[in-house]
This record gives C-alpha cells, sequence and structure tokens, in this order.
C-alpha cells in the first residue's frame, strides 16, 4: 500500500534529478570497500603452497609459516593425516600443532578437540600411543580462558578417560586432580575437576574410590561456590554407581540430605534430582525414613516459596510416584495423585480482576512455566496409570486425561500423542475408554500434533478395534465412532498444509487401515482418495506413499468387481495417462504391485501394459521402463508365460534398432547383459523353491482364498441366509486363513534340505551355462551372423547379447517387425486391458506365424 504513495511523490523534473544521481553515488560508495577487501597479488603469493609438496611437508609449513585459517585447516585434516601416514604425523606434525595451540585462537582450539576425539574414535593408533602423544596436549588445554573451548577439551577428555586403562588414569589424571581440586585454583579449575571425579569414580574398583576419589568428592560438596556445589551434586550419582550400596548409604546420602537444605536453589533441585535417580539403590528404610520427608518438603515448598523447583518435580513424578509406591501409605498414595492432579491443571484456573501491568509479565513469566509442567505431566501419565493401577484409570485418571488431550497448548497435546500408544496398550481391554480422545487429537490443529500421533497410529487402531470387547468380530465393524471421518479430515489437512512430509508418513500409515475396517468402507472412502493424490499431487515422495498405500488397499479388497475397476484405472489414467508424470507414477505402481502381488498376477493385468510403453514419445518415461524391465521379466514362469517372454524380447529388440535417444540406448544396452544373465523358473522341471518362490506361492494362495471367499459370499446371499452349517465352517475357515496369512508367509521354513532332486537341478544349471557360454564364444568369432542360429519364436534367456553385439548390420537385415512376431497361446489373459496396438501385434503374430514360421527361419539361417 505505501508503493503508489511513494512514486506519487516522486518528482522528476531537472532540479530533483541531480538528487537521484547523488544518491545513486552514494551506493557506489558503498561498494568499494568490498572491492578493496579481495586479495592483492602479493597477498595471494603469500598464500600460494607448492603443489609438488607432500600432504606432511604441506601440514608443517602451513602450521609455520601460513595464516590461522590455514593452521585449522590442517588441524581439521589431522585425522585424515593419522589414517595415511601415522608415523611421520606423530613424529612431525603433531608436535607442531603443540606448538601453534599455545597463541592459537578459539576456532582452532575447537577444531583441534573435534580432531583429536575423532582420532581417538577411528582407532588410528593403539590406546597406549595414544595417551603418550595426545593426553598431554589435551590436559594443558583444559584451562583455556574461553569457557567453549575449555568445555570442548574436557568433553574429549571424558571421552578419553573411558578408553585409557587404570593406570594410566591414575596416574596422568587422578594424581594431578588433588591440586586441582583445592579451593585455592580457580573457579573453573574446580568445576573441571568435578566432572572428572564422576567419570573418573567407575573406573576403579570402591576401595580406591574409597581413598581416594571421596575425600575429594566431600570437600567439592562443601566448595564456598554454589556453582561447584551443584556440579558436584550431580555428579555423586556416578560416584554411588561406582562405590556400590553400603558407602552409597553411608557417604552420599548424608551429603544429599545436606546438599537438599543448601542455600541456593540450583543446589537444592540438583540433590533433588540426584536423589530420585538413586532410588533404586536406597532400601524401604532409607526411603521412608529419608527420602520420603525430603520429598514431601520439596513438594510443599514448590507451590510456596520455591517454584523453581516445580517444572523438575513435575517431570520426575512419575519415577518418584513409582520409585517409593511400596512404603507409601494409602493417606500418601492419594496425596501425591491429588498433588499430579494439581500440576496437570497448573495455570488453566483463570483468576478474576487485576490488569496491573507488573501482574501481567509476572503472569506471562509463569505461564511459560506451568506450560512446561502440564507438558512433564503428559510426559509421566503412562507412569502415572501404573501407579493409580488400569483398572481405576476410568475413576481415577480419566478426567486429567481428557484435559491434557484438549489442553490449550500445543506442546502439551503434542506430548499426550506421542505417549497415547503407551496409555493404550497399559489399558488393554479397557482401551475403548479413550477412543473419543483419539478422535480429538486426530482432528486438533495442530499438525505437529498429528505427527506426532501418526508414529504409531497402526498399533493405536489395533488396540482399538480388537483389543475390547469386539476381538475377532469378523465383518469388522466399528467401535469407535467418527473414525473415518476423522481419519479422512487428517489427511485432507495435511495435503492442504506445506508440511509434505507429515502427509507422506500419514498416507504410509494409513496402509493399516484393511486391518481395521471393512473392504467395502476403504474402497468408498479411501482407495479413490488415494488414486487422486498421484493424479493431482505435486509433490513425489507423496505420490509414491499414496500409490503403494493404494496397492495395499487393492491386496486386500475383497470383491473381484472394484479390483477389476481399480486395475483398469491405473491402466488408462495413469500407464495411459496423457501426463509423461502419470505414466512415470504408473511405472512406480507396478514396482509396488511386484512386491505385494504374485508374479501371476502382474502378468496377467499389468505385463503387456507396461510393455507398452515402450513406444512412449518421453525419453524419461522409456528409460525408468527399461530400469524396471530385469524386474518385470522376473515375473515370468516358463511355459506358462512364454508369449509374453516373446512380446518382451521383441520389445528389447525395437528398442535396439530404432530408439534414438543416446541415454537410453546406454541404459537399454545394460539392461539387455543384466537380462541375459536371469534365470527364469520354470513351472514343469522346478524341483527346488528358492525364498522368492516360496513367498510368490504364499501370495498366490492368499489371493485364491480372497476369489474363494467372494464365491462363498455369493452363495450365501443367494441361499437368503439359509445356508447350511457347512458352508459357515468353510467360510470362517477361510477368513481365518486370509487373517494370518500374513503371519504364515513370515513362518514358512525358507531353507529347503537337500536331495537328490537338488543335485540335478545343478547339474541341469551347470549345463544351461556351459551351452550359454558356447554361444557366447561363436559370437565372438561371427559377430555379423549372431542370430543365424536362433529361430524368433523361441523363449530363450539367453537371446539379448546377441542383439547387442550384432546390432549394426543385423537391424538392417532382420529386425523388421514382421520377423518377430510370435504366435500367442492360449494363456495370454487378456484381462489386462491391452490397448488396441497390442491387439493388432497378436492378430498380425497369429497370422503370419500360422503359415510362415519355416520361412522365417529359412531367412534367419540366409
Amino acid at each position: 500500500l505505501r508503493a503508489p504513495i511513494i512514486f506519487s511523490k516522486m518528482d522528476f523534473s531537472h532540479s530533483n534529478l541531480f538528487g537521484y544521481i547523488e544518491d545513486l553515488q552514494e551506493l557506489t560508495i558503498i561498494e568499494r570497500p568490498v572491492r578493496r577487501s579481495l586479495k592483492t597479488p602479493e597477498e595471494i603469493e603469500r598464500l600460494t603452497v607448492d603443489e609438488e609438496l607432500s600432504d606432511i611437508e604441506r601440514a608443517i609449513y602451513l602450521l609455520s609459516s601460513g595464516q590461522d585459517i590455514q593452521g585449522t585447516s590442517v588441524v581439521a585434516n589431522l585425522p585424515v593425516l593419522m589414517r595415511q601416514n601415522p608415523a611421520e604425523t606423530l613424529r612431525r606434525v603433531l608436535p607442531k600443532i603443540r606448538e601453534v595451540l599455545h597463541v592459537a585462537g578459539v576456532e582452532m582450539q575447537l577444531t583441534a578437540a573435534v580432531s583429536f576425539l575423532t582420532v581417538l574414535q577411528e582407532e588410528s593408533v593403539s590406546i597406549h600411543t595414544y595417551s603418550h602423544s595426545f593426553l598431554h596436549i589435551i590436559l594443558q588445554n583444559l584451562e583455556h580462558r574461553d569457557a567453549g573451548v575449555s568445555n570442548a577439551w574436557l568433553e574429549t577428555l571424558l571421552a578419553v578417560i573411558e578408553a585409557l586403562p587404570k593406570e594410566t588414569v591414575r596416574h596422568e589424571i587422578l594424581n594431578p586432580l588433588v591440586s586441582k581440586a583445592q579451593l585455592s585454583q580457580t573457579l573453573q579449575s574446580r568445576l573441571v575437576s568435578c566432572k572428572i571425579m564422576g567419570k573418573v569414580a567407575n573406573k576403579f574398583e570402591a576401595h580406591i574410590i574409597k581413598r581416594e576419589v571421596l575425600p575429594l568428592v566431600k570437600s567439592l560438596c562443601q566448595d564456598v561456590e554454589y556453582e561447584v556445589r551443584t556440579c558436584m551434586c550431580r555428579q555423586l550419582e556416578h560416584v554411588a554407581r561406582g562405590i556400590g550400596t553400603e558407602l552409597t548409604k553411608t557417604v552420599v546420602l548424608p551429603e544429599l540430605v545436606e546438599l537438599a537444605r543448601d542455600e541456593g536453589s540450583s543446589v537444592r533441585l540438583a540433590a533433588f534430582e540426584t536423589l530420585v535417580n538413586l532410588l533404586d539403590m536406597f532400601d524401604a528404610d532409607d526411603r521412608s525414613q529419608t527420602v520420603l520427608p525430603l520429598v514431601k518438603s520439596f513438594c510443599e515448598k514448590s507451590f510456596k516459596a520455591d517454584e523453581s523447583i516445580l517444572v523438575s518435580l513435575s517431570f520426575h513424578l512419575g519415577k518418584l510416584c513409582n520409585g517409593l509406591y511400596g512404603i507409601f501409605t494409602p493417606e500418601q498414595h492419594l496425596r501425591f495423585l491429588e498433588f499430579y492432579k494439581k500440576l496437570s491443571t497448573l495455570g488453566l484456573q483463570q483468576e478474576n480482576g487485576h490488569n496491573d501491568n507488573q501482574l501481567h509479565l509476572q503472569t506471562l513469566e509463569q505461564e511459560k512455566k506451568y506450560i512446561s509442567v502440564r507438558k512433564n505431566c503428559a510426559y509421566n501419565f503412562p507412569a502415572m496409570i501404573v501407579f493409580v493401577d488400569p483398572k481405576n484409570f476410568h475413576l481415577e485418571l480419566y478426567s486429567i486425561f481428557f484435559c491434557l488431550c484438549h489442553d490449550p497448548e500445543v506442546p502439551v497435546r503434542y506430548t499426550m500423542a506421542i505417549s497415547f500408544f503407551e496409555v493404550a496398550k497399559l489399558l488393554n481391554s479397557d482401551v475403548y475408554t479413550i477412543h473419543k480422545e483419539l478422535v480429538t487429537l486426530l482432528q486438533d490443529e495442530s499438525l505437529e500434533v498429528l505427527d506426532a500421533l501418526v508414529g504409531h497410529l497402526p498399533e493405536i487402531l489395533e488396540l482399538m478395534t480388537n483389543g475390547g470387547e469386539n476381538n475377532g468380530s469378523e465383518s469388522k465393524l466399528l467401535s469407535i465412532p467418527d473414525l473415518i471421518p476423522a481419519l479422512t479430515t487428517a489427511e485432507q489437512r495435511a495435503a492442504t498444509s506445506l508440511k509434505w512430509r507429515t502427509h507422506e508418513k500419514l498416507l504410509q500409515k494409513y496402509a493399516c487401515l484393511p486391518h481395521i475396517i471393512s473392504s467395502d468402507q476403504i474402497y468408498y472412502r479411501f482407495l479413490h482418495r488415494m488414486l487422486t493424490i498421484i493424479l493431482t499431487n505435486n509433490v513425489l515422495p507423496v505420490q509414491k506413499a499414496a500409490a503403494r498405500t493404494l496397492c495395499v488397499y487393492l491386496r486386500y479388497n475383497r470383491k473381484q468387481e472394484q479390483r477389476h475397476e481399480v486395475i483398469q484405472k491405473l491402466i488408462e489414467q495413469l500407464g495411459q495417462g496423457k501426463s509423461y508424470w502419470n505414466r512415470l507414477r504408473f511405472l512406480d505402481t507396478c514396482e509396488f504391485i511386484m512386491e505385494l502381488f504374485s508374479k501371476s498376477f502382474f502378468c496377467k493385468y499389468f505385463f503387456l501394459p507396461v510393455l507398452e510403453l515402450t513406444h512412449d514419445p518421453v525419453a524419461n518415461v522409456r528409460m525408468k521402463l527399461c530400469c524396471l524391465l530385469p524386474k518385470v521379466k522376473s515375473t515370468l514362469k516358463i511355459p506358462t508365460d512364454k508369449h509374453l517372454l516373446q512380446q518382451l524380447e521383441l520389445c528389447i529388440r525395437k528398442l535396439l534398432c530404432q530408439e534414438k535417444d543416446k541415454d537410453v540406448l546406454t541404459i537399454v544396452k545394460r539392461t539387455v547383459l543384466e537380462l541375459d544373465r536371469m534365470e527364469i523358473s520354470v513351472d514343469a522341471f522346478q524341483k527346488r523353491f528358492d525364498e522368492n518362490d516360496l513367498l510368490d506361492q504364499e501370495k498366490e494362495r492368499r489371493e485364491r482364498l480372497l476369489l474363494e471367499m467372494e464365491q462363498l459370499e455369493k452363495e450365501k446371499q443367494k441361499s437368503g441366509g439359509r445356508s447350511t452349517n457347512i458352508n459357515d465352517k468353510m467360510f470362517e475357515k477361510k477368513r481365518r486363513d486370509s487373517k494370518t496369512s500374513s503371519v504364515l508367509a513370515k513362518s514358512i521354513n525358507l531353507s529347503v534340505p537337500g536331495s537328490s532332486s537338488g543335485t540335478s537341478a545343478g547339474k541341469e544349471e551347470k549345463k544351461s551355462k556351459l551351452v550359454r557360454s558356447q554361444s557366447f564364444s561363436t559370437q565372438v568369432l561371427h559377430p555379423k551372423y549372431s542370430n543365424i542360429d536362433k529361430c524368433p519364436n523361441k523363449s530363450s534367456a539367453t537371446g539379448y547379447t546377441s542383439s547387442v553385439s550384432g546390432m549394426g548390420k543385423s537391424c538392417m537385415l532382420s529386425f523388421t517387425d514382421d520377423s518377430f512376431r510370435t504366435h500367442s497361446t492360449g494363456n495370454s489373459g487378456n484381462a489386462a486391458f491391452p490397448s488396441s496396438s497390442s491387439r493388432n501385434l497378436f492378430n498380425s503374430a497369429d497370422q503370419k506365424n500360422n503359415g510362415n514360421k519355416e520361412s522365417q527361419c529359412r531367412k534367419m539361417s540366409m
């Protein structure tokens, strides 16, 4: 709105024009310092390094006379030098790095800390050599004046301590630590000592820790600076794990009790969290007489004088309640439950009245704290279900569950969505009591909440539909009202947002719906939506996710008429679509079909439509098809699919002869070589089955089950409900088989024991390879006549390499359309909806091959 006002006031008269020119001149002045900052020839000469220098020599040169940025690059490249030449790097480069680090800047120091840690993790040298060469450099830089650099070296040292032998840690680290932990040392030095204490405590036996470590621990726990007391208090957990239960009770627990009453709030908070983490190391007496009174005082003070501990208390409350469960009286149990309920609704009760600005600011600060508290309560909700027993959920905790799922703040609802699956598992048969909250979270206005819920959506829906009273129901009627509208609404909201990853994740998880709702509900509410997404969405991962989920829906659809309709739409709208993008998605869909369905299903419906794309006008489609052809060939079985193999050979030869795009032709030649090496399954003579064959047999069995179940349903409907008990039993048995088919597929024994048949099969395989090698040798001797001995109607699996080798002249001699038209048998499976071009191809093949087989062979042999 401001632009027209500015232009309306601009005056392009002669008097004002010079003002505009002066403004432009000022802009050019701004650019001058940038130009001056470019390197001069002298500077470039000084930064240039001789290319003939070795890596070691170049590193030494740059560390000696180079600039800081060059030295930093050498330090960053230290792990590479250690891998290439560890001996020379340790002898010449590392001492130079040690010298440079004394005067190095922050960036080089941080880089060196990371490089030293990388060398340790890659194990370029032995740990003895590492401690001898690197440890002293790390210890020297621990007390750097910059806190960030000091922390970086400390992290490296803590990682090194875990790998070092005990004696090295004792002499090189623990002994000097005694002097570093004294009050006369700097604050930073004492803080570093605290963190090293916690790490060293796990390296030694209890008696060494008691004699050499515990005196330093006590001293640091009583330090005059609250930062040191806080840091040491957080390390007491590691110390306690190292010294065992007895010493923890007599040494660590008294220190924690004293620190819990410290004047510093951060010290009290650290003591409380350490007490909660060490609950499993205290016996019942310590819990009831020492820990429980402290926890009660924390809870009382949290609302009154010390709100800083409120967030931590809400975070650890679940662990605390379950850790003290055995010593609670019924009154204390109820008190802690009420305390949790109060925290769960903290800040939601608005008080009427004051409009004072100071009070408003105070409220804003408290509101952030209250949101964190409620978020922590949502995080602890599964633990609180265990605390009250899942049987008492509806009476004790359902109201809190409702409030947290409807909380006005997104972080709280997000945490509830993450923990929803854990809640559903704990409730088990009573899971139906929270179905309304599931629908609420599915319809949440925030996509973050939806994304968190979708992570375990299949498991949640399975528990919802099968975990309650409707377990084993045949019709899969929904026990969750409004679930389907909630699922469709969630998908539409994700589709209209810019967060395509959430949409992709949602579509992937929706593949579980055939196990949750009926086939008709999926067909009318979800299946066509998936097809629309494939056709209209612009994000490739989303389209692929929708395509795979659509194939899953098609796999479990129980009506043959609906399946044929979907297959027809896939072929017409995708495979024969006007947009090349849709045709590419058709090939993606065919990949999912080959993954989920049996080989015979793909050959019956999709084999010929896929081959038709060899004539596609777009090179990218033909290129993708060529990459897919090995998978396509793997679906064939001989002699059942002999005619399809001939069609595949025909398409390959046409591509070799007619393809003009260089990239496509390169892929075609590579694909031909791959196809030539492939073996085709032989139905009649196959005696040994591999893993893929057994899985394919299981897929065929499940597909037959669907057809048989559909036939039984039709017979049941025709008889008007007067079906016999035998038919009911048959239908129930097939329904159970279809349900457990996925389990059976996983439990198939894939290792078939060896037998004499396997030996004979191996001999036949060796024999076929020998024949193939002989055919290769003839091709080498006579490349010009590579196709002479091959009759065009043979279904040889090795008939492609010859086409590549003799492509130059044999295409002109014999690669005509008529010479490779093959006879189509009665097993063609014309339900695949072939186009008119493919039908004409079959008809012409029938007419020509019936009368001209001998003439074609004669023509080829000339």
